[in-house]
């Protein structure tokens, strides 16, 4: 007969902290303009990527673009999604704002040094908030952060 072995369970504990940075931009261009203009200034390459598609409250899906980046070297990722399709909006609390810049950096203690002053000196920007996403609360804010 086969004696059973003892299994021992081991537990890693893995420090990771995900950080997601998230900023409202004001600005009269279209997205791909927008995304350009983000490129050139910041050194990242935004492209066209899967747009968010999300049901509204009748069950009629809108469609919200998304141009997305990932620098590799350093896992940092960058996404600017607009805020509008049509007349519906994605976070309904920020009206005022046509698109969200997301930045994830993966392992950062305090990586918000100069996102802000880039995207202000930007030449397609007229105003950038920062959104809190600590108490800054929308349903569709889930979307984003994922």
């Amino acid at each position: 007969m086969k004696s059973s072995q003892k299994i021992t369970r081991i537990q890693l504990k893995v420090k990771r902290i995900d950080r997601f940075f998230l900023y409202g931009i004001v600005s009269s261009d279209p997205d791909y303009k927008l995304s350009l203009a983000l490129n050139k200034k910041m050194g990242i390459s935004l492209k066209n990527s899967t747009p968010l598609q999300l049901p509204d409250d009748t069950g009629i899906e809108h469609t919200f673009s998304r141009f997305s980046y990932i620098n590799h070297s350093d896992d940092v990722a960058y996404n600017l999604i607009s805020n509008r399709s049509g007349r519906q909006f994605l976070l309904k609390k920020l009206k005022n704002i046509d698109y969200i810049f997301q930045v994830h950096y993966p392992e950062c203690e305090d990586c918000n040094s100069n996102i802000s002053s880039l995207l202000k000196s930007t030449e397609s920007v007229n105003a950038v908030f920062f959104i809190d996403t600590e108490t800054f609360s929308d349903k569709n804010l889930h979307y984003i952060i994922q």
